[in-house]
């Protein structure tokens, strides 16, 4: 059998532009790498990164909140209805076998989370800067642009220590 490379890449539903290109960037690597991206499949850092994909001649899904496939986004290769909501985020944050988050709101922190507690990496693009209860930093991997986020979500080893934690 033939193994295929994942990666989910998660944001808001609405970004700045900035945010937007960041996305769509991150979507064009991935998908000149030939890497599956995985996403919520609706608008903002979503429709951006799955536009860079296309570009790229990459592959895109994306995990609907609701049950109608055409209600995600036009670069879409794949569009996945599941009628779960919110709950969706569980299975984008385990879905790849690394997270990349750019900007976000309340659903990407969620995601971030769901995905730490697999046991997935999370590379943080401008996005969440989080503490545990006891006051540690989540442990999120900040790349400074697209090229080191995709680098480190294919397992090219990161800085050592709390520099990887830091933008």
């Amino acid at each position: 059998m033939t193994m295929f490379t994942a990666i989910s890449v998660i944001g808001s539903g609405t970004c700045s532009a900035k945010h937007a290109k960041l996305a769509e960037e991150v979507g064009f690597l991935l998908g000149s790498r030939k890497v599956i991206v995985i996403c919520g499949g609706r608008g903002g850092v979503m429709e951006a990164v799955s536009k860079g994909v296309q570009k790229a001649g990459g592959l895109t899904i994306g995990i609907l909140p609701g049950m109608d496939a055409n209600a995600g986004n036009k670069y879409l290769s794949l569009a996945i209805p599941t009628g779960l909501g919110q709950a969706r985020n569980a299975i984008i944050a385990y879905a790849g076998q690394a997270v990349i988050a750019i900007g976000g709101s309340y659903g990407t922190l969620s995601e971030i989370s769901l995905a730490r507690k697999a046991g997935r990496r999370v590379i943080g693009l401008e996005t969440w800067h989080a503490e545990e209860a006891d006051g540690s930093l989540l442990d999120i991997e900040y790349a400074k642009d697209p090229e080191e986020a995709v680098r480190k979500s294919l397992g090219a080893p990161s800085s050592s220590g709390k520099e990887s934690r830091t933008q």
